[in-house]
């Protein structure tokens, strides 16, 4: 019997051996990350414009760090989002 490829695989496998594993799972993670910025300044009724000026930055550099396909935010600038929100940063390797 013949297997045809990538029947059985994983969606992962399938990113793996495109090339495109790393990128897909940077993007992923700067969603959640957008998001819970979003979140976190929507109950700490924090706006943009008060966000950019706690963090000594434009809005549109706050516009780019809530951009969830904007994976060139270094973390430095993500740490600096947390603690312009009185938080702070925690990451866990899984």
């Amino acid at each position: 019997m013949k297997l045809q490829k990538g029947i059985g695989s994983s969606f992962d496998d399938f990113l793996q051996d495109e090339g495109m594993l790393a990128e897909a799972e940077a993007v992923a993670v700067k969603r959640i990350i957008a998001f819970q910025l979003e979140e976190t300044m929507t109950k700490e009724h924090i706006t943009k414009t008060e966000m950019a000026k706690r963090m000594n930055t434009s809005r549109s550099a706050i516009n780019r760090l809530l951009d969830p396909l904007n994976t060139s935010i270094t973390l430095a600038t993500i740490e600096s989002a947390v603690a312009a929100m009185g938080k702070r940063l925690q990451i866990q390797v899984v």
